[in-house]
C-alpha cells in the first residue's frame, strides 16, 4: 500500500497524464494564488494573477491554453468580490488584467493555427533557422581554395529572404554554389526562405548544372504563391582547374577580380526572374579563375537602394573591393557586407578566392 507524501506524488503522476501535468499544475498554482487573495484582501495584490496567466502562455498549448484563460477569469470574479474598497486604481488594474487575458486569448486562437505551444513553437522555428544556416555552409576545399559567406537581415533578424546553398558531388571536382534572393524582406520572406532553401538544396549538385536554375524555376511555379518570385545566381566550379560558368535568374551579375591586372570584370549573364515565366533559359558566362583571382556573388541589397542604381551600386561595391580586400581576402566576405547596403534591407555576399 501507498503512503506517505511520495506515494501521493507517484500516484498523482501516474493518474495525470504527461500532456495535462503542466496545465493541472497552474490550475492548482491560481487556486493557491485566488485563495491568498480572498483570505487576505489587503496583503495578496490582485495583479498577482498575471504570473500564472504569463506562464500559460508560454508553456500551454492552443487547446488548453483558451479554457486555462477562461478559469483564470473567473477566478479573478471571485477575487473582486472579496475587495473591501474599490477604488480608481483597483478599477484600472481589474481592466489592465481583463485586457491582458483577452490578449493571451486571441493570441491562443492564431496559435491554434501552428499546433504548438509558444516554447516549442519558437524551438521550431530556430531549428529552422540554424537548418538554413547548415545548408549554406561551404563545403570542405582544398587548401588552394577560400570561400566565405556573409548574410545580414532587414533590421538585424535572424531570418531573411536572402539565403545560400552549397554542394560538393560525391566523386566530383565540382563546387555548386547558389545565392537566392526571395522576394520581400526580413521575417516577411523568411519563411518562404524556409522552404526554398530546403528544394533548391536538394536540386543542387543532383541536376547538371545547365538544368539547376529551369528545375527552380519549375518549382517556384507549382507553388501559386502571391508573391511566388525570386532571383538567384548559380556558380559551377571546377576546383581542380579554375573553370567556371555563372548562371543568374534576374539576379545582379557576378565580379571577377583578375589579380595579374588587379581589375574587377562584371559577367552579365542573361536570365529572367524565377517563378514567373515557364520554360526559361539561363545563359552561362564561363571563365576561369586563376591563382589570385576571386569571384564576388552577392544581392541587391548590397548595391541598389531607392536613391542610387544598381550600376552606381555595383561600380560603389567593387571600389569598395579594392579597398577592404586588399592585403587578405580572410574576413572578406563580413567587411564588405558591413560597408555596403543598407540595414533595412536583406544583404548577402559569396566571395571565391583561389589563393596563389
Amino acid at each position: 500500500m501507498t503512503t506517505g507524501p511520495r506515494g501521493f506524488q507517484r500516484a498523482l503522476s501516474r493518474g495525470i497524464p504527461r500532456r495535462n501535468r503542466t496545465l493541472v499544475a497552474l490550475v492548482a498554482f491560481t487556486l493557491v494564488l485566488t485563495v491568498a487573495i480572498l483570505v487576505w484582501p489587503t496583503v495578496a495584490p490582485l495583479t498577482a494573477l498575471v504570473v500564472p496567466l504569463l506562464l500559460g502562455s508560454i508553456l500551454l498549448s492552443p487547446r488548453q491554453l483558451p479554457w486555462f484563460v477562461v478559469f483564470l477569469m473567473v477566478m479573478l470574479m471571485l477575487a473582486i468580490g472579496r475587495q473591501q474598497e474599490i477604488q480608481l486604481r483597483t478599477v484600472i488594474a481589474i481592466g489592465i488584467l481583463y485586457l491582458l487575458c483577452f490578449i493571451v486569448l486571441v493570441t491562443s486562437f492564431r496559435r491554434t493555427r501552428l499546433g504548438v505551444a509558444g516554447v516549442l513553437g519558437e524551438s521550431m522555428l530556430v531549428d529552422l533557422r540554424d537548418r538554413i544556416q547548415q545548408q549554406g555552409g561551404i563545403p570542405t576545399l582544398p587548401p588552394s581554395w577560400l570561400v566565405e559567406t556573409a548574410l545580414r537581415s532587414a533590421g538585424g533578424t535572424p531570418f531573411a529572404g536572402d539565403f545560400v546553398v552549397a554542394t560538393r558531388p560525391r566523386h566530383s571536382n565540382r563546387l555548386e554554389i547558389a545565392l537566392v534572393d526571395v522576394s520581400g524582406k526580413g521575417e516577411q520572406a523568411g519563411t518562404r526562405a524556409l522552404l526554398l532553401s530546403g528544394a533548391f538544396g536538394g536540386l543542387l549538385g543532383a541536376l547538371p548544372a545547365a538544368d539547376f536554375l529551369s528545375a527552380a524555376n519549375d518549382y517556384l511555379l507549382r507553388q501559386s504563391w502571391d508573391e511566388g518570385f525570386a532571383t538567384a545566381v548559380h556558380l559551377s566550379l571546377d576546383i581542380g582547374t579554375g573553370e567556371f560558368e555563372v548562371r543568374t535568374a534576374g539576379h545582379p551579375p557576378s565580379a571577377q577580380l583578375t589579380a595579374g591586372a588587379g581589375r574587377w570584370t562584371v559577367h552579365d549573364a542573361e536570365g529572367p526572374v524565377l517563378g514567373l515565366i515557364e520554360d526559361a533559359d539561363f545563359s552561362a558566362v564561363a571563365g576561369v579563375v586563376r591563382p589570385g583571382d576571386a569571384l564576388l556573388l552577392y544581392t541587391d541589397g548590397l548595391v541598389e537602394t531607392p536613391r542610387r542604381d544598381i550600376e552606381m551600386g555595383i561600380d560603389r561595391m567593387l571600389g569598395q573591393s579594392e579597398r577592404l580586400l586588399r592585403g587578405t581576402f580572410e574576413g572578406g566576405a563580413d567587411r564588405l557586407v558591413d560597408a555596403l547596403g543598407s540595414h533595412n534591407d536583406d544583404r548577402a555576399l559569396v566571395l571565391v578566392h583561389r589563393r596563389p
